[in-house]
Order: structure tokens, then sequence, then C-alpha cells
């Protein structure tokens, strides 16, 4: 079996096994931006709670619990920061939220729509330059709230890929992106459920530590071995 097999072998075991993911869980794309930035070293949980304190906030300010740039722009840094609080590093969050925003308005006027008509290696390289957007960040932004074909590297990705061994433990983002990308046809809707469900996968049984490899849909990987 050759990579490519192998690959869409893993993706149709783990649909049959765990259904749609229907991820990424939010009301508009902005509000994926905003859940892409806060998700960084944190777990989902704590982004949903940071998340409905701005829904709030902007429901008691405007009417309306949509959150746009326009309300993060406008909104006082540390009020911002002390509502995004459960998603931790705060401040920190608070500023790449601001300086998102701030490149959104520099370059596409405030505009999303804009901004993703950009092409996709343009855009991507303009993104890894705002303060606070890393790889991972920025491929987030592109697939999920863009719908461009870009496939995510995580955590979860590098650790499932090297305990099958179709990749070495420490293998460079890029260099890994670039292999999943060559080998799996480029598909938006596929590479948001393939990454959706190696989340899944990485989360609730080949997990970094406690395995819970009897249980794994996947069966088999060189962990075993």
């Amino acid at each position: 079996m050759n990579v490519e097999e192998s690959l869409e072998g893993i993706y149709n075991t783990l649909y049959q096994a765990m259904g749609p993911q229907n991820w990424w869980p939010a009301d508009s794309q902005f509000e994926t931006i905003i859940g892409a930035i806060l998700t960084q070293s944190v777990n989902w949980s704590n982004v949903e709670k940071a998340i409905l304190n701005l829904k709030n906030y902007s429901l008691n300010l405007t009417g309306s619990s949509q959150l746009t740039p326009a309300l993060i722009k406008n909104m006082d840094l540390e009020l911002l920061a002390e509502l995004i609080k459960p998603s931790g590093f705060y401040k920190m969050k608070a500023k790449k939220l601001k300086a998102f925003v701030d490149f959104l308005d520099k370059e596409y006027h405030g505009d999303l729509d804009t901004m993703f008509i950009e092409v996709l290696s343009a855009l991507r390289e303009k993104l890894l330059n705002v303060y606070g957007i890393g790889p991972e960040t920025a491929d987030s932004i592109l697939l999920y709230a863009g719908y461009y074909p870009v496939f995510v590297i995580d955590a979860y990705t590098k650790r499932i890929f090297s305990r099958i061994g179709l990749a070495e433990a420490d293998v460079d983002y890029h260099d890994l992106q670039k292999m999943l990308m060559d080998k799996i046809q480029p598909d938006v809707d596929k590479y948001n459920e393939y990454h959706a469900l190696l989340v899944n996968l990485g989360k609730n049984f080949c997990k970094k530590e406690n395995l819970d490899c009897e249980k794994c849909p996947l069966v088999v990987c060189s962990i075993e071995e």
C-alpha cells in the first residue's frame, strides 16, 4: 500500500468510526478567526467561554451578539483582555486580536471578503507577518474561515502520523504539510474533515500519555510494535 492509499484508508476509517465533525463551530468567519487565535495553548472549552463573554458584551453594547472587527477595534485593550481571560495568556492574546484587526483595517479596509479573495500564498505570507500568528493559526484561518485548500498541522497531526510511521516524531511543520498536500487531492471540505478527525483521535485515543490503543479506530500503529 502506497502513501496515498494509506492516507485515504486512514481518512475513511476515521470518518466511518467518528462521522462528520462539523468543525469549526462558529457563527461567522470573523468568529472563526477569533477562535483560531484564542485557541493557542488552551483547551477549546476555555475558548468557548471567552467567545461567549465577547458575544454578551456585543449584545449589551449593540443589541447583536455578532462579533465584528469594529467591535474589537474600538474596544479598550484592558477590557478585551478581561473578557477573553478564560482563554489564558489573555493580555498577550488581546494584543494579538488587536494586531489582526489592525492588519485587516490597513490592508483590506476592515473587510474579510476583500481579504479572502487574495491568492492563497500571498495571503498566507501576509498573515505570518501579523503579530501572534504562526503557521498553525494562519492555516486555521485560511482553511476554516477563508475556505482555502490548506492542510492544518498541529501537535495531534504530528503525533498521529509519526506513530503510524508516515512521519518522523520531530518532523518540520512545512515538510509534513507538503507531504499531506502532495498526497491528498486539494479539497477544502476533505482537508477540513480530515484535520478535525485527527484532532478527535488525538484528544480521545492517540493521546500524548494514557493512550487508549485498544479502542483506537486505527487499531495498529508503531507505538504498539
